[in-house]
């Protein structure tokens, strides 16, 4: 079975997404005017032809639990569909271990994500990267890991040797490192110094890459150009920890899923595709 492991729908009628309907607010990933609108699972289904199930990445929402309770609501009106979900959960905040309990009540929930990193002018801006210095974030992540649930990990390549430290006191929490780690820095040299950062993550069994979320720096990407990236997180984690994701409708402002998916089936070997289209993400969300 093909699996999309990251994705977002929204029903913004059920929803809402404050970042979502902004208007006039530059993002890095680009101008979100185009999917300001609700994006259903049909029309995700028709997008992603070929594949046969799916993981729903929490998209900062409001209210995250209402946002996890949709998207449950969404999986129980078609069971046809396989999909699990990532859910928000703030693992520093009192109510933490509520928190997760409330999230492992819904029985698609495989894991929660919290975003330490999203650009470099946005995160001085909000001071996410602030989570890496406290100790209740490892606390949070090492009481994810004993209830059994994963964590989607979005960050920069700037604090990846940071966040493997931290990841080091949470041995038993299973890590998928979105966005390849967003490399945003798609010069010769920013490919070189996000490839060398890596290694500190690839070389802890735990964590598990996606190709995912590679057109957000970059709208005119092509085969070529994100080439080094996919050669670079299959040379480092290889297939069995690598999984392929669309970032749809995010990455709808770069390229259709066609091309995306087009573009991956070029770079992947065809030894790898089994694992990286689908055993992956089976075995690491639990399908």
């Amino acid at each position: 079975m093909r699996i999309d492991a990251h994705h977002h729908l929204w029903d913004l009628s059920a929803v809402h997404y404050p970042w979502l309907m902004a208007r006039g607010v530059p993002r890095f990933f680009g101008d979100a005017t185009p999917i300001q609108r609700n994006y259903l699972l049909d029309e995700f289904r028709r997008d992603a032809e070929g594949f046969g199930g799916s993981v729903h990445i929490q998209v900062g929402a409001e209210d995250g639990m209402a946002e996890a309770r949709w998207v449950q609501s969404v999986a129980d009106a078609n069971p046809d569909w396989p999909m699990r979900q990532v859910v928000f959960c703030d693992l520093t905040a009192p109510d933490r271990d509520a928190q997760l309990a409330a999230c492992q009540a819904l029985p698609t929930v495989a894991g929660v994500r919290q975003i330490v990193g999203r650009a470099p002018g946005e995160d001085a801006a909000t001071g996410t990267n602030a989570l890496l210095d406290d100790p209740r974030f490892a606390e949070g992540l090492r009481e994810a890991g004993n209830r059994g649930l994963s964590f989607d990990l979005q960050l920069l390549p700037e604090l990846m040797e940071k966040t493997a430290r931290v990841l080091q006191r949470a041995p038993e929490t299973p890590v998928a490192l979105c966005h390849a780690g967003s490399p945003h820095d798609r010069t010769r040299d920013g490919l070189a110094a996000w490839a060398e950062a890596l290694r500190a993550l690839s070389a802890l069994p735990t964590v598990t890459c996606k190709l995912s979320g590679l057109g957000m720096f970059d709208h005119g990407w092509t085969v070529e150009s994100i080439r080094p990236i996919v050669d670079t997180v299959l040379d480092q984690f290889g297939p069995d920890r690598v999984m392929f994701g669309s970032n749809f409708p995010v990455d709808s402002l770069s390229s259709d899923y066609a091309t995306l998916r087009n573009a991956y089936e070029a770079l992947i070997p065809d030894a790898a595709k089994q694992a990286v289209f689908g055993d992956t993400a089976v075995r690491f969300y639990g399908f």
